[in-house]
């Protein structure tokens, strides 16, 4: 076979990348069949839907929703993972509020996104040289991988539309870099990848650029094209800064601040375990929530991954391995990453890094296939493949023994879908193998999600938001939860039971409601620490003595502080609260079919969060202020004659400013919490301004620019390269391959 890559016509590749389409939404159908919610678990029902719901409203209204205060610690939107700056998401934002069906909205739109991620794979295999049918067959495969689809594409959002522009970028690369294409595609797949806010695909950008830019100078024996992709490369990250310093800037102040580097055993996954990749029935061992042994096929790849490399032609591979040396490079990088250590400041878990494994894997062995493949009758081949599958048999035996049975089945099917691979190569074409190679991953795939455990990271959260609605008490103004859903029994996790009255996660977002929990992964340390709030909103059994107790250098109550209107508690949290006398100034509502779950506390005299707008708490200072409570910016007329403080009802979060009459007033903390400033003596009727912006914005504005125009420098230098000067001739084209064999040799 022929060691030269031939690019496929572009009419090839349009029919290929359609089929790989139709294969991911054949891969998606069959784990719906097998479990209707698959794609609506975990953060997905938690986090991201009421989120896209909450940030679509404030869109059609007219907002960039950077900062929503009410929601405290988890509005903060610049560092919530909402991709605010990337286009893609603020679409499924503005559609978010017209659906009703939460759980069929999420699943549409990870089925968009999952189809992206199968074509930026196939195009990652074109770039290399594969025959679009083996790409396609990569494509399919990929959204099918065991952590992929059972975490990115089931609950982890963030990482599954990360990774389906990261694809992209990868293949525009090496296209750029070998002269096919401009810096541009590079550069909008990579700002999409980027202004995600994400730091692990940020990260696992970074390599791939690294990866290919080394891996095109041991290629192209030339340092000028990896210079060009660095350079493209750069411009990017230099645009997308503008979506991410504020999260750098910010750190300080949230849990995610902390450089330290240290290793544990929780996700972090053995090589051994990582390279398990064709046995569909794997259940790999390595500390997770399951304890050592996991119950889902975590580190599945594809069933053919291994087994192919039985039918590889090595020793023409060896002789233009230097094409596809970036590939070989990322791999390297990656698997040394899933070992360890377990967390690299805000990197932790590295079973997270698995989808990097199986792209890379995907790719390299479907390129080997399509230009190395060798299926004539060969027992030797035939031998060599039954023993890798033996070997994968061996590995899943030792990590769950008391599956022998399972793990057994599963190896025969793996070996008679490889025999009937091979025959149909040699037979009927490399078509018709690659055709059994993407169906046979469907059956695969529902049976692993049909006989897969529930997993217990579920809310089992309603649907429907009318239900939802419906169910729920009319909650006006602003209200604080104090709850533990660590303590909801799993009967009760229903509309007609927990969820009829408590909101869990951003479950208040769906419903329209202002709630101060929310769900968050990036927190605020100070009010997280003050009222022991956790990422999903809970909290501890002494939250209810924290929230009514004196800040003492107030001497006012801290839900005063925070302008609270209503505590609702969880009654199996807080048994016997209602037989004690309510907190001064409070009184205990009734809410009829309600009082199973929770007790609830409103303020005496009306709302206070429309009171005062964003001001909490002032001494020696008189003001008046005017609007609302979730205003990012607010005025208010102050006087002081000897000197004061105003407390606002706002988070420390940096990028906070205060100017008195136009000049800047030092800020800090009360309680770790609270925004506040001293008013100076003579004050007398001034205005006073609290304003905050993403820290790190003008900067990232100059480098925006800078990015932007870096690119313009590229692309200009690109297009000068193609035309053709009077003195010399025309560069050829590339000679297109128009036919591929039907089967190699």
């Amino acid at each position: 076979m022929s060691t030269i890559a031939a690019i496929e016509p572009r009419r090839a590749g349009l029919k290929w990348g359609a089929v790989t389409s139709l294969g991911v939404i054949a891969g998606y159908l069959a784990v719906l069949l097998a479990d209707p919610r698959h794609y609506y678990t975990d953060d997905t029902e938690a986090q991201y839907a009421p989120m896209w719901v909450a940030l679509g409203n404030q869109l059609r209204e007219g907002r960039l929703p950077i900062l929503v205060p009410h929601e405290w610690m988890a509005g903060n939107y610049t560092l919530e993972e909402a991709g605010l700056l990337n286009p893609a998401h603020l679409l499924v934002f503005l559609i978010a509020p017209s659906m009703d069906d939460l759980a069929l909205y999420a699943t549409l739109v990870k089925l968009a996104f999952s189809i992206i991620a199968g074509l930026g794979v196939f195009r990652i295999c074109l770039a290399y040289g594969a025959r679009a049918p083996w790409a396609a067959v990569a494509g399919v495969a990929f959204p099918l991988s065991g952590w992929f689809l059972f975490f990115d594409e089931a609950s982890w959002f963030t990482p599954h539309v990360a990774t389906a522009w990261m694809v992209h970028a990868w293949a525009s690369g090496v296209n750029y870099a070998r002269g096919r294409s401009g810096p541009i595609p590079l550069f909008v797949f990579l700002y999409l990848t980027l202004t995600v806010q994400y730091a692990f695909p940020a990260v696992e950008s970074a390599l791939v650029i690294v990866a290919v830019a080394a891996g095109e100078i041991v290629h192209q024996q030339r340092w000028a094209p990896a210079v060009r992709l660095m350079l493209a490369s750069g411009c990017a990250a230099l645009t997308a800064a503008i979506a991410n310093l504020s999260g750098i800037l910010s750190s300080q102040v949230t849990w995610r601040g902390s450089a330290q580097i240290h290793n544990d055993p929780f996700l972090t996954v053995p090589w051994s375990e990582s390279l398990n990749a064709s046995l569909p029935s794997t259940t790999p061992a390595f500390t997770a929530w399951w304890g050592h042994v996991q119950p889902l096929p975590m580190v599945y790849i594809a069933w053919f991954l291994i087994p192919a490399l039985a039918f590889v032609d090595w020793r023409a591979a060896r002789r233009s391995a230097r094409e596809f040396s970036g590939i070989a490079f990322f791999a390297t990088a990656v698997l040394m990453w899933t070992a360890g250590p377990g967390a690299i400041g805000p990197l932790r878990w590295p079973a997270r890094v698995l989808p990097m494994v199986a792209i890379a894997l995907l790719v390299l062995v479907c390129v080997l296939l399509s230009r190395y493949g060798t299926f004539a009758a060969s027992r030797r081949r035939m031998v060599a493949g039954g023993v890798l599958i033996g070997l994968l048999f061996v590995r899943s035996f030792s990590a769950a023994p008391l599956l022998a049975l399972r793990h057994l089945i599963a190896a025969v099917v793996v070996a008679a879908l490889g025999f009937a691979v091979v025959w149909l190569a040699r037979h009927r074409g490399i078509v018709a193998a690659c055709a059994l190679t993407m169906v046979a991953m469907f059956p695969i795939a529902f049976t692993q999600v049909a006989i897969a455990p529930l997993t217990p990271l579920s809310y089992n959260f309603p649907e429907k938001r009318s239900e939802m609605r419906a169910a729920f008490p009319d909650f006006d103004g602003l209200t604080l939860q104090l709850a533990d859903r660590a303590i909801i029994a799993p009967e009760d996790r229903s509309l007609a039971g927990a969820y009829g009255s408590l909101a869990i996660g951003n479950y208040a977002k769906a419903l329209e409601l202002d709630y101060v929990n929310a769900y968050t992964p990036i927190g605020h340390t100070g009010i997280a620490g003050l009222l022991c709030m956790a990422w999903d909103g809970s909290t501890c059994p002494d939250a209810f003595r924290r929230a009514f107790a004196d800040e003492p250098s107030t001497g006012i109550p801290v839900v005063d502080l925070m302008k609270v209107d209503r505590v609702v508690l969880h009654r199996a949290q807080y048994p016997d609260a209602r037989n004690h006398p309510a907190p001064p100034g409070w009184q205990w509502a009734d809410y009829r079919g309600h009082e199973r779950f929770i007790w609830v506390l409103e303020r005496q005299g009306g709302p206070a969060s429309t009171r005062d707008g964003a001001i909490a708490h002032t001494s020696g200072v008189t003001a008046t202020s005017t609007g609302s409570y979730d205003d990012i910016t607010t005025r208010a007329k102050v006087s002081s004659a000897t000197g004061g403080r105003v407390v606002f009802s706002r988070l420390t979060w940096p990028g906070h400013r205060v100017t008195l009459n136009g000049r800047e007033l030092p800020t800090f903390a009360v309680a770790r919490s609270f925004l506040a400033v001293d008013i100076p003596p003579g004050t007398q009727n001034a205005e006073l301004v609290v304003d905050w912006r993403p820290p790190g914005w003008q900067i990232g504005i100059g480098t925006a620019i800078a990015g932007l125009a870096g690119l313009g420098v590229l692309q200009w230098a690109y297009l000068r390269t193609r035309r053709p000067t009077d003195d010399a001739p025309e560069v050829a084209e590339p000679v297109v391959a128009e036919e591929m064999a039907e089967a190699t040799s």
